[in-house]
């Protein structure tokens, strides 16, 4: 083993808090726009005034644009990952055939059910436990359908063809009830049954019940007075849940609720989600605002049609699968089916879940954070007694409380999970520069989580401060000590923890011990082929995970502004794909945003690719979900990150506009994509070129662009006087824009400020089974 030689400031400390996830600026990316330039920038008289013009601000505008991203079926869907999908980050239903029969499945499962049996683990005793499920039976049989799942209404709507006659269908979920409208023609009949399914984990598939379980009783049923039906199910340790339905003429509402511990508040909590629910015309109403508001926060087209419609449908997706006030995403999201992984997981996936939210502009779908908040108290339960007192942490995989016993280093347990998570809070932090989010939650959870590190690192014999053995996660072989995944985590938990302390105005007494942490631990193991999964522990063999290169990506503190880096990130990024055999989706998604980084957009685009490819093992299904051993939400939500990440990028305090865009997308808009800083970036790129760049702050902090632009340059407030400016070389600019201000760049002459969709260049079929 060999180490990485020693830099003099693994992190370097900064007054700018904004800056912490990276190195500052050294060299530009090379095969993009940024080449070293020193661009003169217009000052003096006043210009004119400027204002974008945006053809999407209507309705209608947005209307025709998503209904080329719709997802279509043209034959019946036979399985979870062909059908349509509905949500509303707590109810979901996935529509496909009921196996070997004559019906239409709609699955009726809700984030919030889950078991209450910590004693039992998170497989079994906290796993979240199905619901049950509609069938749509027709009198004959399934000929033909017509589908559409309308993004723009977030409602399928189409036909169902019978040798009897046809079905007219419409669905949606708003306000957890399930709204289903099914209307006969010629021979035809609508009849509906609500199957109920046994409360006891999906990861019966996998394996038997631990020692000691029981199963959950037996659900009960009743009808009420008013004919509401309702399905009554008790949990063996305590809390209940109850589905509620009614049919009214051609529409049948249908609401889930679930409490704990109250082991009968579920029943009025789903009888008053259908009276507010009213009808499927009142509910519709609701929805479609919500829905319409919601898309509207933001903006992007490209001309790869296929990919396009996926990125929009993974914006839909997250939507249905998460607010911001609900249960932080279970692996399989809130459309439970049979599945090893019926919980959250630490390791990777609830991070890859959450990363799109922020550049499309939509905190409030961050459960994540919510989730990190409300449950302190349980995330110090879960470190050993002796470390309770200033310490906090997570396993691998837990209910949506948070619970589950975190390993400690030195006996090769995975401990570094809170640690990443608390990252994706950075994150949102970042985007939004919302101090309370950094005072609440970061910095508290965040001290004790890297406490728990403190407690086992020791010096060495080299005078360097060494971790006992802990679990990279995922890869077979448990180093000896100096495991990268930690390491990595540990730099970014200190410098992360004395920048917050400066911003926060805090004296913390562990500052000295933060500081001498980042000076005194020991470098990264690397060898001949780049980053190690550990001390004496080279990556020798297929790695789906890229815990082992976490300080390159997402936490950018080994960087491709860092020059002398460059060669040692290539190599392992190239080691790791090179040893194939264990690699899945995200694998994939991963070095897409690892060249993002490097300004390579035409490799990053051929790994993104591989994701789609139907010859790799595990690629994206007909419906743009994915599955291995089961539904795994995580890796559709983070191939939306990568194309994010070949668009525009904030690491380091610098935002960067079309950094890695590939060859073949000449034409390129971006409209209110939020960036760390609290920026909104819009920007239009035409035959190869950058046309202008707009930004408005919403926060006022400090705004370092690197544009790509050639000189001379055009800085323009939003009144038309020139902004100030610093250029700071290797094409990037320094701009004064004060909070809730906007700034126009561009080079020549004015051009025309229009966020449009772009036109197609490359055609592709519609998701779904069109």
């Amino acid at each position: 083993m060999t180490s990485q030689p020693e830099q003099r400031s693994p992190v370097p400390r900064r007054a700018v808090l904004g800056t912490a996830l990276g190195g500052a600026a050294a060299a530009a990316l090379p095969g993009t726009a940024h080449a070293e330039q020193q661009p003169s920038v217009a000052t003096g008289a006043r210009g004119r005034p400027w204002k974008l013009r945006d053809t999407m601000t209507t309705d209608g505008a947005w209307d025709r644009f998503l209904r080329g991203q719709d997802l279509l079926w043209s034959k019946l869907p036979t399985l979870w990952y062909e059908g349509p999908f509905l949500g509303d980050g707590l109810l979901g239903s996935m529509i496909y055939q009921e196996p070997g029969a004559n019906k239409i499945r709609f699955t009726v499962q809700h984030g919030r059910v889950q078991d209450h049996r910590p004693e039992f683990g998170s497989g079994w005793g906290t796993a979240r436990l199905p619901v049950g499920h509609l069938t749509l039976e027709p009198a004959g049989t399934v000929t033909a359908v017509d589908w559409r799942l309308s993004l723009w209404n977030a409602e399928l709507t189409g036909t169902v063809t019978t040798t009897a006659g046809t079905l007219t269908l419409a669905a949606l979920i708003h306000d957890e009830v399930l709204a289903v409208r099914a209307t006969a023609h010629g021979g035809e009949q609508v009849t509906w049954t609500f199957h109920p399914e046994e409360a006891i984990s999906p990861r019966k598939i996998q394996e038997s019940p631990p020692a000691g379980y029981t199963a959950n009783p037996p659900w009960t049923e009743r009808t009420s007075a008013d004919g509401t039906e309702q399905v009554l199910q008790p949990l063996t340790g305590g809390g209940q849940t109850a589905t509620s339905y009614r049919r009214n003429g051609d529409e049948l509402l249908l609401s889930v609720g679930h409490s704990f511990p109250s082991d009968t508040a579920a029943e009025a909590d789903s009888r008053r989600n259908l009276r507010r629910a009213g009808s499927y015309g009142t509910l519709r109403r609701r929805h479609t605002r919500w829905w319409h508001a919601f898309y509207q926060k933001s903006f992007v087209s490209f001309p790869d049609q296929r990919l396009q419609s996926f990125h929009w449908i993974q914006l839909y997706k997250v939507a249905c699968a998460s607010r911001a006030d609900g249960p932080v995403m279970a692996t399989p999201g809130p459309w439970l089916e049979p599945t090893p992984w019926p919980a959250v997981w630490w390791n990777l996936n609830v991070q890859l879940e959450y990363w799109l939210i922020h550049a499309f502009n939509h905190p409030e779908l961050d459960a994540l954070a919510t989730t990190l908040r409300q449950n302190q108290e349980q995330l110090t339960a879960n470190v050993p007694a002796a470390y309770r007192s200033d310490s906090s942490g997570i396993g691998r995989s837990s209910d949506m409380f948070a619970v589950r016993e975190v390993g400690q280093p030195g006996t090769g347990a995975e401990t570094g999970d809170l640690t990443w998570a608390l990252h994706n809070v950075w994150l949102s932090y970042r985007h939004s520069m919302d101090k309370s989010l950094l005072r609440d939650t970061i910095y508290p959870v965040l001290r004790r989580a890297i406490n728990y590190y403190l407690h086992f690192l020791t010096p060495g014999s080299d005078g360097k401060l060494h971790l006992p053995s802990t679990l990279s996660p995922e890869y077979p072989v448990v180093p000896p000590q100096d495991t990268n995944y930690d390491l990595a985590l540990i730099r970014w938990g200190c410098q992360t923890l004395l920048d917050s302390a400066q911003l926060l105005g805090i004296d913390d007494e562990s500052k000295p011990r933060w500081q001498e942490v980042l000076a005194r631990l020991t470098p990264y193991p690397v060898d001949d082929n780049g980053f190690m999964i550990g001390a004496d522990t080279p990556y020798a063999q297929s790695h789906r995970h890229y815990s082992h290169l976490l300080m390159v990506y997402p936490l950018y503190l080994v960087n491709w502004d860092q020059p002398e880096n460059r060669d040692l990130i290539t190599k392992s990024v190239v080691r790791w794909h090179a040893l194939t055999g264990a690699h899945r989706g995200y694998s994939y998604t991963g070095a897409a945003s690892m060249y993002a980084m490097t300004g390579d957009g035409d490799t990053a685009i051929g790994y993104l690719r591989k994701f789609f490819d139907p010859t790799t093992r595990y690629p994206c299904r007909a419906n743009t979900h994915y599955t291995e051993a089961g539904p795994v939400i995580e890796t559709p939500l983070s191939a939306s990150q990568s194309l994010h990440d070949m668009f525009c990028q904030s690491w380091g305090g610098i935002v960067r506009v079309f950094p890695a865009v590939p060859t073949a997308w000449a034409d390129l808009t971006l409209h209110n994509f939020r960036t760390q800083g609290a920026f909104l970036v819009s920007a239009v790129r035409k035959a190869g070129t950058t046309r202008f760049i707009r930004i408005r702050s919403l926060a006022g902090e400090p705004l370092k662009l690197r544009h790509g632009l050639t000189s001379p340059l055009t800085v323009l407030l939003d009144d038309g006087t020139p902004a100030r400016t610093h250029d700071l070389g290797d094409g990037t600019l320094a701009i004064d824009l004060p909070r809730g201000r906007e700034v126009l760049v561009h080079s020549g002459s004015r051009p025309d400020l229009v966020i449009a969709p772009v036109a197609v260049s490359e055609p592709g079929a519609a998701w779904g089974l069109p």
